[in-house]
This record gives structure tokens, sequence and C-alpha cells, in this order.
């Protein structure tokens, strides 16, 4: 396995897991061997986050050690993820009248998967406004928030916590010390981690096919490739020239993660990848006080390929049962969408649980999302995939903002990735 780079053995698992389900299809065996093994790893994953989190953002925060420079840079986050939110719903609602994706389709012939489990979840997020998304990002308790892994709570403490490390001077310098030990060691452990990801990965699409089946795909299939073809123009229209406006070059961003991206599709987790794009951005020249800021924030406000994804499906599902969305209707989707899917990243089956919360908004029969059930997990690997590049590429946009991006070190991390010499030494 040594002679493969990481995201071949990921490609590998990942075929190999899709011809055992598919092979064994409908064998129970196969989710009593392989089940633990999938579970095991996003446990691992789950393992390291946070104590990655919070030892880089304290450690990077105490560096910067300004709480008007922090302020600015919270700002500016919040407004970029808004403002590509936007893009990505109206992108999916355009997408959805163009290529009708729900039109024509007999809905006899559709299998039903079960949703119940994302229905309690969703009575709590109907309640859930863009107001309550702020005030939940001060932790009453930071041990429960760090237990249930509430993100933005356990960001807020760190920021804070850093802040005052900063304030006590040469006092701080132990904790300072204690938190970049604790990060590299955490980075370490990580880099173990990934070395299971290959089994991680055969076993949860392995389990995956052989619930579903491939055959479940043919009646959906235009949905299918409706998702996968407006998330490659997202990627390489929208982010591309989000990327050149900051003079970098979408290309040698999807380079650079390609391990990544494998992994994150073929697990269809965020978390996943989590530490190690924190720790790609600022080899590429990001600073680490906004990679450990802008990264995980962003796992909670920049959700690109989920919130596109959610106006699709949403279109998808009306169109499934023959119902016109007015421009009015359409216009409250999106900003019903823009709230909705702020602030829950950590619920298990996010885009089904926002999904739930909107569609009532706009009188769109909630039973609709049990048509696409089955085939959720094939259209959640993309958009996972998509959420990475994007938050990867928010990071390096607000380091070019706040001009502290290291053009020198971004040069030399490519061309090492590139295998070439750096450009100082030709």
């Amino acid at each position: 396995m040594k002679k493969f780079g990481l995201a071949w053995q990921i490609l590998i698992g990942l075929i190999l897991g899709i011809a055992v389900g598919a092979i064994f299809y409908g064998n129970p065996s196969v989710q009593t061997y392989l089940n633990p093994i999938g579970t095991i790893f996003i446990h691992l994953i789950k393992m390291i986050v946070i104590p990655i989190v919070v030892s880089s953002l304290i450690v990077g925060v105490a560096g910067t050690g300004d709480i008007k420079k922090l302020g600015k840079l919270g700002g500016k986050t919040i407004l970029y993820f808004e403002v590509i939110s936007v893009i990505a719903i109206f992108i999916g609602l355009t997408t959805a009248n163009i290529f009708h994706p729900g039109t024509g389709i007999n809905m006899s012939h559709l299998a039903k998967g079960d949703i119940t489990s994302y229905v309690t979840t969703t009575k709590d997020v109907k309640t859930h406004s863009f107001a309550d998304t702020f005030v939940n990002i001060v932790p009453t308790n930071l041990f429960q928030s760090l237990v249930n892994g509430d993100m933005l709570a356990v960001i807020f403490f760190s920021v804070f916590f850093g802040l005052g490390v900063a304030a006590i001077g040469e006092k701080g310098k132990p904790v300072i010390q204690f938190f970049q030990g604790t990060a590299e060691a955490m980075f370490y452990v990580t880099n173990q981690v990934m070395k299971f990801a290959p089994f991680g990965v055969f076993a949860l699409i392995g389990v995956t096919v052989s619930t579903f089946g491939v055959s479940s795909l043919v009646p959906l299939s235009k949905l299918v490739i409706s998702v996968y073809g407006v998330m490659i123009f997202f990627v390489l229209v929208v982010l591309g020239l989000v990327a050149k406006m900051v003079k970098v070059n979408i290309f040698d961003m999807i380079r650079i993660l390609k391990d990544e991206l494998v992994l994150a599709y073929s697990t269809a987790s965020s978390e996943t990848v989590l530490p190690r794009i924190m720790e790609k951005m600022e080899r590429f020249g990001c600073p680490k006080a906004i990679t450990s800021f802008v990264i995980p924030t962003g796992y909670s406000f920049n959700l690109d390929g989920s919130t596109l994804y959610q106006a699709l499906a949403a279109i998808f599902i009306a169109q499934l049962y023959g119902i016109h969305l007015s421009i009015g209707h359409q216009i409250t989707l999106m900003l019903v969408l823009m709230v909705t899917s702020k602030g829950i990243a950590g619920v298990p089956g996010v885009s089904f649980v926002v999904l739930l919360a909107t569609l009532g908004s706009v009188g769109i029969p909630l039973e609709g999302l049990a048509f696409i059930a089955g085939i959720d997990r094939l259209l959640d690997m993309a958009r996972t995939a998509v959420n990475v590049v994007g938050n990867s590429l928010a990071a390096v946009v607000m380091a070019k903002w706040e001009k502290q991006f290291d053009n020198k070190k971004a040069e030399q991390y490519l061309n090492e990735i590139k295998g070439n010499k750096p450009a100082y030494q030709k």
C-alpha cells in the first residue's frame, strides 16, 4: 500500500466497497461485518477534531492577540459566507428550473426510504431563527459543548481563551507552548488515523451499496446527473472565479486537496478531513489564526454544496408532485433556507433536517423526501466534496483580504505538491 498515495488507497477502497456491496446486495451479513469498521473510523475522526480545533485556535488567537483584528476577521468571514450561500441557493434553484429533474417521473416506480429518524430533530430546527444561531454560539457549559461537538460554541470559547492568554503576556507563554505541543501531537495522530481511511471507506460504501443497491439510481438518474453537473459547475466556475479574484488557481486548490476530496467524497463527511485541510491551508500560506477560525466556522455557515443541493432538491420534489412554485415562493424558499441551514451542521443528516424544516413553508409535501432517501448517500458524497473546496478556499480569501497570505510559502508548497524544485532553487 505504501507504493500508492492516500488518494489512490482510498479510491481502491471505494471501488472494492462498491463491488462487495453490489455482489452481496440485500445480504445482512455485509452490514454485520462491515458496519463496525466504518463506525470505528468515523469515531476516530470525531475523536481528533475538537482537540485540534481548540489547540490550533488558541495558539493562533494568542499569537494575534488583537480583539479588533479578530472582530474584523469575523465580520468579513460571515459576510463572505452569506454572499457565497446566496449564490449557491440561486444556482440550485436555477438548475432545477432549467432542467426539470422531477418532471415526468412516475412516483409509483420509486421506492420510499425511511425518514422518521429526522422528524424529531426537525421540530427543534423549525423554531431555530437566525438570532438563535448567534445566541447559541455562547456556551452555557463548555464541557457539554465539547461533548456534543458544538463547533460554534467551542470556537467562541477558544477565541476568548486565546485573547486571555495573550493579555497576560509572559505568564501565558507556557500555556501557548502546551497548546502548540497539543496541536502538533494531534496532527501526528491525524496522520496515523488516515492510514485506516481506506478500510473505513471500504466498509462505509460497502454497507450503503448492499443496503440500497445500484438499481435504486435508475429512476432518479436525472436528479443524480443534475446534482453532479451543477456541483462541478459551482466548483469550476463560481469558486473558480472567486479563486481567480484572489489570484489563486482553483485547479491548484484541487490538486492540493486531492486526498481530502477523495476521502470526503467516499465517507460523505466533512469532519473526516477538517484537521487535514486546516494543516494544508496553513502550509499553503494562510496564517494559523485565520485557518483555525475560518475553516471550522465554515462548517456551520459555509456549506456551499449542501445549500445548493437543498434548493435543487426542494424544487425537484415540487416538480415530482406537479406543484408550480412562483418566483415569490422561490424567493421565500431562498430566505428560509438561508436561516434554517445555519448553525446546525452537527446534526446527523443535516440536509434532510433542513429540507424537512423548509419545504412546508412553500407548501411542498414533506413525504416527498422519502423518494430520494435511498440515493441521498450518493448525493451527499458530492455536496460534501464541494463543502471541502468551499471552506478551504474561504481561508485563502480571508488571508488575502487581511493581507496576511504568504505567497512565497504558497509557491513553495505548490512546487512540492507538483514534485518541482522551488522557484528560488531553479
